[in-house]
């Protein structure tokens, strides 16, 4: 990470590399922060850098920020100016990665989650490819469990529940595997590690619903809309079982650090033609013009750095 860029930080735009918490951070000693995770591409052809739908990132880390009993005074407006001033600070010319995070910022100890200040930072990194396997990845399926709603939202992006996510995806590397495929508390399929799932049955896109313990991703609100308007493909949003996934013509994960990953094989098994198919291709494609503002009827989800 290139400690010379620019973070936001305790109400200001200062040096990354003096962006800095005590030890004492109650959402370092408990989790109990909440994050975004946000994409911006560098269009080379209009020599500009593009944000990938702002609005809806900062809505979903606002609204995770309620269920862990959180204010600040911003709003995705506001939010969205912030990420504009910090980019326009670095002059970036080239895809990269934004963290937003909301925290708990008192110092010291005591599990709770009110009468505690909370506090926005955002630090902006050059994109590295977060499945290096992406048109040919081999996932198995976890023995953790998807966390619960009932235990910690599972819908929105709370920083401690991701030592879940961690747990699942060391194991599936470990084991030689590029990512893993979650269950949920009722045996449904539910999610990759960090990554919602799609599949292609009878020629029908398929995903879990959001009631499934899934987090309610961007990518994936974005697919299921390409899916549907420009590829004319049905989409049902329902629960999945385990050996659905075996006899699946197609499979792929989303998410915005990873974008559209192809599964073709599943605990040794091949994913249809053991290859990437064809909703999937047309899908990266199609997703990749999108988010680089090279697709004139949306637009409206990228926000021009200017």
């Amino acid at each position: 990470m290139d400690l010379t860029k620019h973070a936001f930080f305790e109400g200001k735009i200062i040096p990354l590399s003096e962006a800095k918490i005590n030890i004492a951070t109650h959402g370092f000693l408990y989790g109990t922060a909440v994050f975004g995770g946000m994409r911006a591409y560098w269009n080379e052809e209009k020599k500009r850098l593009f944000v990938f739908r702002p609005f809806d990132h900062f809505r979903r880390l606002l609204n995770s920020g309620k269920m862990m009993a959180m204010d600040i005074p911003y709003d995705e407006e506001s939010l969205t100016q912030l990420t504009l001033d910090i980019l326009r600070a670095d002059d970036w010319k080239e895809d990269i990665y934004l963290r937003p995070t909301i925290y708990k910022a008192d110092l010291g100890i005591g599990v709770k989650l009110h009468e505690l200040k909370d506090e926005y930072c955002m630090f902006v990194m050059k994109y590295e490819k977060y499945v290096k396997n992406d048109t040919n990845a081999h996932a198995t399926f976890s023995s953790w469990r998807r966390i619960d709603d009932n235990a910690i939202p599972a819908r929105g992006k709370v920083a401690g529940a991701y030592a879940n996510s961690a747990l699942i995806k060391t194991d599936a590397n470990r084991a030689g595997f590029d990512e893993a495929l979650v269950l949920d508390q009722n045996g449904h399929v539910s999610e990759g590690s960090a990554m919602n799932i799609f599949m292609v049955r009878d020629g029908v896109l398929v995903t879990p619903p959001v009631t499934d313990n899934i987090l309610e991703g961007i990518t994936r609100r974005s697919i299921i809309e390409l899916a549907r308007n420009e590829l004319g493909i049905q989409v049902v949003e329902r629960s999945i079982d385990r050996t659905e996934v075996f006899i699946a013509e197609e499979m792929f994960m989303t998410g915005t650090a990873a974008q559209v990953v192809a599964v073709t094989r599943i605990d040794h098994r091949p994913v249809g033609a053991g290859l990437m198919g064809p909703v999937t291709t047309k899908l990266r494609s199609l997703f990749d013009d999108v988010v680089r503002a090279k697709h004139p009827k949306y637009q409206n989800w990228n926000l021009e750095v200017r």
